[in-house]
């Protein structure tokens, strides 16, 4: 009993919980995500003896680790504010909501599919929300489409392909696995990793059902973005899909757009650089004059609009997760959960998820938490006496909790970016919080149970 004391005792006081656990309420209360982060980084280092001066030293030089990423989003930004320019995206979201007949069901699984799309098939993320979404916020208004149903649609999209399928974007997250547990002392095969994480996409599936259900139901929405006219049959449509036929026509400015957008998508699978296959695509819409040349200032003013915050809250998140790891927490939580654990496979599957959810929670993406919950893991679960296809299964699952409910992450901040672009979507409560109930909390069923299956 002293022993269980004692490790709830440390768990409780210690400074990656602490500071995770301020994270969660300010974001809960509106404190924009940005500054949460940086309030709870702070809390991380002085609650660990770090002090103010080495913590903000530590959370700038590990803002470094998300440059790439934050430039290849403003790129992206720019290539998607060329395409609203051109009308490109207003055609594009014509056509898609022509598709729906003015059903929100069919709207949602379509976001759904093109999601899923983008992160196998076109592997661009979420670049294409911004460029896709906004022109179709007026029809979704029209149908009184719940945009949390919208959120929780992309939620299933931008996540479920990469822990089940080894396409792409899974084909790097199955890698790093793969190379981290090798780098914790255990082989495991790719081929291993998507023959067990079909689990986890099952509970995503279930989650997905149970998400268009519950958030199906009408809501309304001010309709300030684009006005509302009847077509001749006496059905709503929005000024944007009410246009001339000459706006419907492809023109070269289309053409060269589409183009741009092949060879982003070329340039970035031959050279492994998103930031350098978004430049290629922004030189093509240039130098094609889709974009004259006194709207290029405006083109990028609008890129950084469209994805800058996100941009600047992934290098913030970088930082806050070297200040994480600099706090030394992590391992001080592991030790106290083995003291938790005694020999029991039950308690130690549900110590292991929950700590994967609060350590990814934090940080913010599954693939950079991967290293560090891998470390830990690999000589737990091998200690427990749980098989390889298990601790594949709970590092899977544990480093991909926090990718659906973390304020901090590309999957709601993705959403957010293109839902929020007439002011009328909160992030945390319509992005963050519905995606966490309909994707992490039967993850985390899975996640304790399946391995027990597994052995």
């Amino acid at each position: 009993l002293l022993k269980f004391k004692k490790g709830v005792s440390c768990m409780l006081t210690n400074p990656v919980i602490i500071s995770v656990i301020v994270m969660v309420i300010l974001c809960l209360l509106k404190l924009p995500v940005l500054l949460s982060l940086l309030v709870s980084a702070v809390v991380a280092g002085v609650t660990s003896g770090m002090g103010l001066t080495d913590t903000m030293s530590v959370l700038v030089s590990g803002m470094s680790g998300n440059a790439n990423t934050a430039l290849s989003y403003i790129l992206l930004g720019a290539l998607a504010a060329a395409m609203e320019f051109t009308g490109t995206s207003d055609m594009l979201a014509r056509k898609m909501g022509g598709w729906t007949k003015g059903n929100k069901f069919v709207l949602a699984i379509l976001i759904v599919l093109v999601s899923m799309a983008s992160g196998t098939i076109i592997p661009i993320h979420i670049a294409f929300i911004p460029i896709l979404i906004p022109p179709l916020l007026s029809t979704m208004n029209e149908m009184k489409m719940d945009r949390r149903m919208a959120s929780v649609a992309f939620g299933f999209g931008l996540k479920a392909p990469y822990i089940t399928i080894p396409i792409a974007y899974g084909a790097i997250f199955h890698g790093v696995i793969r190379d981290s547990m090798a780098s914790a002392g255990l082989e495991v095969p790719l081929s291993l990793i998507w023959q067990t994480n079909w689990m986890a996409g099952l509970a995503m599936l279930a989650g997905l059902i149970i998400g268009l259900i519950v958030y199906s139901k009408p809501r309304e929405y001010k309709m300030n973005s684009f006005e509302t006219t009847k077509d001749e049959n006496n059905n709503y449509q929005s000024d944007a899909t009410a246009v001339s036929e000459i706006d419907e026509k492809l023109t070269s400015a289309h053409i060269f757009c589409i183009i741009a957008g092949i060879a982003a998508l070329v340039v970035q699978l031959l050279t492994e650089s998103l930031p350098l296959g978004a430049l290629c695509g922004l030189a093509i819409i240039i130098i094609s004059k889709s974009i004259k040349w006194n709207q290029i200032e405006e083109m990028l003013d609008g890129g950084i609009k469209m994805m800058g915050l996100i941009a600047f809250v992934m290098l913030v998140a970088s930082g806050y997760a070297e200040v994480i790891k600099a706090t030394g927490g992590i391992p001080t939580l592991v030790d106290s959960a083995v003291n938790l654990l005694g020999n029991s496979k039950i308690a130690g599957s549900i110590v292991m998820i929950t700590l994967g959810l609060l350590i990814t929670m934090g940080i913010g993406t599954s693939f950079g938490t991967v290293p560090i919950i891998a470390a830990i893991y690999v000589p737990l679960g091998l200690e427990l006496g749980f098989s390889t296809k298990s601790i594949v299964f709970l590092i899977s699952v544990a480093a991909a909790l926090g990718d659906a409910g973390s304020p901090a992450s590309d999957t709601t901040l993705g959403p957010t970016s293109g839902l929020n672009a007439d002011g009328q979507h909160d992030h945390v409560w319509d992005t963050c919080v519905p995606q966490f109930l309909c994707y992490d909390i039967p993850l985390m069923i899975v996640g304790i149970i399946w391995p027990l299956i597994l052995g």
